[in-house]
């Protein structure tokens, strides 16, 4: 499979945990994302990276559903890079989350590699599910949460664990209570273990971060050659620290710093 590369602004506009209760432009309906999604783009997004809700707005991961929704968006924005989640968020185990990948086969979906490996011996389950990956043109984007998780994820790759010589990342900055921090100078901590990797290996690599601090985080990845997903599911504020209007404002701020 030719990978196809990363967008260089995704936005990723409402995540598994965040409701109108967190800010009334969230977008928890099909139509609301849809919606978003076309706005998201005409500010300077390329890609939308996609969360879907039941009727009570819970976080859900449901091929159908996705199918439905992705055939929309593929009407409303044809170009964009559409990338599906296989999010737990405590919701759901790994073999559900393998399930729904195999139903649905989508073009880029985001993997966290802790939720298909939470033991040692879940290795040779995820290995299989990678190898298939692979062979089904499902581009997975490995979500890693520390440098400590991107060295266990090199080690697997050195292993064959994880098949392929390019591999798509996602690094993430912070979390959601805040008691971890997104700062910029904690990015060239990623790249200098992604320079120090065998040389055989090549990556397409993207950062979020959450918290006040997004755009500044995303600059700075964008920077050191790096890829950028923005919007209300890691955070809800400009970098002047005012709350933003919506998704497509978050979008036109990066947008206007690179």
């Amino acid at each position: 499979m030719n990978p196809t590369p990363l967008p260089k602004i995704m936005v990723a506009p409402n995540g598994a945990r965040r409701n109108q209760k967190s800010h009334p432009s969230i977008p928890l309906t099909d139509d609301a994302l849809v919606d978003t999604v076309v706005a998201s783009q005409a500010a300077g997004a390329e890609g939308a990276h996609l969360h879907i809700r039941d009727a009570e707005g819970t976080h859900i991961i449901d091929a159908e559903h996705y199918r439905a929704l992705l055939e929309r968006l593929d009407q409303a924005v044809p170009e964009m890079y559409l990338q599906v989640t296989s999010e737990s968020a405590g919701l759901y185990e790994t073999t559900q989350q393998q399930d729904m990948m195999r139903a649905l086969k989508p073009r880029y979906v985001s993997v966290a590699v802790r939720e298909m490996v939470r033991k040692p011996e879940d290795w040779s389950n995820a290995t299989t599910f990678y190898a298939w990956a692979s062979d089904n043109n499902v581009q997975i984007q490995h979500i890693l949460y520390s440098p400590q998780e991107l060295q266990d994820f090199l080690t697997a790759v050195g292993k064959g664990d994880v098949p392929g010589n390019h591999h798509i990342l996602l690094f993430v900055l912070g979390n959601y209570d805040g008691s971890e921090i997104s700062k910029p100078s904690l990015v060239s901590v990623y790249t200098d273990m992604l320079k120090a990797a065998p040389k055989e290996l090549n990556f397409d690599w993207m950062l979020c971060a959450f918290g006040k601090e997004e755009t500044d985080c995303l600059v700075e990845a964008i920077r050191l050659g790096g890829k950028a997903r923005i919007g209300f599911e890691n955070s809800l504020w400009n970098a002047d620290g005012s709350l933003a209007k919506d998704n497509a404002e978050r979008v036109a701020e990066l947008s206007s710093r690179l």
